[in-house]
């Protein structure tokens, strides 16, 4: 009998390498001059958003299911709507995100496909004109 194939969260890390990318995105968000509108969407302190990001990302990837244990269904644009999201602040995101994710190891296929569903879902965050 042959081993399950490795899952995304896997050959990003694990728990390891999910905190690795999630801490990377967060401290370029918060000291880069290219994020300052998107940084300003969140707060003072990035604890919790770090650990909802990270508890997310570990779920989407195929690890454990805690976000929606603890969150239910991650209905992202539902909890996003609270928060003026235009295209600077999508591409803001994408800037963190896309340098994160360069950044960190993996295989090239799963960093192509991991950037288009990323790419994705930052547009189907915007909720505002521009």
């Amino acid at each position: 009998m042959t081993a399950p194939a490795p899952t995304h969260y896997d050959l990003l890390g694990g728990a390891e390498g999910i905190r690795r990318l999630v801490d990377r995105f967060y401290d370029l968000m918060d000291t880069a001059p290219e994020a300052v509108h998107v940084r300003a969407l969140h707060a003072a302190n990035l604890k919790a958003s770090r650990e909802k990001l990270f508890l997310y990302l570990s779920y989407w990837t195929g690890g454990p299911q805690t976000y929606v244990e603890r969150n239910g269904h991650p209905m992202l644009r539902a909890r996003h709507l609270p928060f003026a999201i235009a295209t600077r602040e999508k591409d803001e995101w994408l800037w963190c995100m896309e340098r994160a994710v360069n950044e960190h190891e993996m295989p090239d296929e799963l960093r192509a496909k991991l950037w288009e569903k990323l790419s994705s879902l930052a547009d189907h965050m915007r909720n505002q004109p521009g």
